[in-house]
């Protein structure tokens, strides 16, 4: 599980709050792929936002440690770290997360207990311990170490806390401005900018699961995946961020996925009244079923919605006056 972490612009409840800024944490959820090389490499697919506190106004925080390599050791956690397993931070189909404390230190961790029995299971998540070893990026979540059992294999890694953003849309009392988002795709773009960068697959993969809102059409149609696959997903979340819909969410998977297949979308919600045109640019460069003219990571970074100050600026003014007359009223 790779984990982008990004800094907040503002609040996003209408309830006063004395913690202007957050952090959050974009969860990367390896995927089983198949294998049509001689070697078997990681794809990672966008997954989930998580909004994380955080004291600093200027940039993202860094990790409270230096970036380290990691191997998994054949001895057991208990005896460096006290893991609370009645505190559950996340999970899924590969795993649980949980707080935990290093005895030596009283440093605060997450640990991420994959189950793991057969050797393949463990070589995958082996696989990712190596992928991680080659991400140091502030925004990115670090390993801080690792550990093998019979059953199961434990990440520890940089622990930042809070809840999932996605709680925050659908909460009643939630204020997430065109700023808000900006601010969040971004910096989600900046991580896997340097993902990209520094990691490559050495041979095509194809995806076999995801959650279905999020999946391109090529993982559907299982066809092989590449980097575009990740930006279509970065596509599918600024729309999400800017009007609280999915843009391909049908009545059940089978619908939702016919809806990727078809790249059956559109603006035409009362949602999207007051998102930008560029706003729209940007996700219409995104959400386009053939991959190959899907803007990259670097090119949205130069996109005007992302790098435009007098956009930003423009849209600041808004949401004060607006933020002015409510409280007027």
């Amino acid at each position: 599980m790779k984990l982008l972490k990004i800094n907040r612009l503002e609040e996003i409840s209408t309830r006063y709050n004395s913690n202007r800024l957050e952090k959050t944490s974009f969860f990367q959820t390896m995927k089983k792929v198949e294998r049509t090389g001689d070697r078997q490499a990681l794809h990672v697919t966008t997954h989930m936002l998580s909004v994380f506190s955080s004291a600093d106004d200027t940039s993202t925080p860094p990790a409270p440690f230096d970036h380290r390599i990691v191997s998994a050791k054949r001895v057991g956690i208990s005896s460096y770290y006290n893991v609370n397993r009645n505190e559950i931070l996340g999970g899924g189909r590969f795993g649980q997360v949980h707080k935990c404390e290093e005895k030596a230190t009283g440093l605060k961790l997450a640990a991420k207990i994959i189950k793991a029995r057969g050797d393949k299971e463990k070589n995958e998540v082996k696989n990712e311990i190596s992928v991680m070893n080659q991400l140091n990026h502030v925004n990115l979540i670090q390993l801080y170490d690792a550990f093998e059992s019979k059953n199961d294999i434990v990440l520890v890694m940089e622990y930042v806390e809070g809840g999932e953003l996605f709680d925050r849309i659908i909460d009643e009392n939630c204020n997430l401005t065109e700023m808000d988002t900006i601010s969040f795709i971004k910096q989600i773009c900046e991580g896997i900018q340097y993902m990209h960068q520094i990691y490559k697959p050495r041979e095509k993969l194809r995806v076999n699961f995801g959650t279905p809102e999020f999946l391109a059409p090529e993982v559907v149609s299982y066809e092989f995946v590449s980097f575009p696959t990740d930006m279509w997903s970065v596509g599918v979340i600024a729309y999400m961020l800017l009007s609280g819909l999915s843009p391909f969410l049908g009545d059940d998977d089978n619908e939702t996925l016919n809806n990727i297949l078809a790249c059956s979308w559109d603006f035409e919600d009362e949602e999207f009244q007051g998102v930008s045109e560029q706003a729209k640019d940007f996700i219409s460069k995104l959400l386009i079923k053939e991959k190959c003219w899907r803007i990259s990571a670097t090119a949205a970074l130069k996109h005007p919605w992302l790098s435009d100050h007098k956009l930003h600026c423009r849209l600041q003014t808004v949401k004060i006056r607006e933020f002015v007359t409510s409280f007027i009223k």
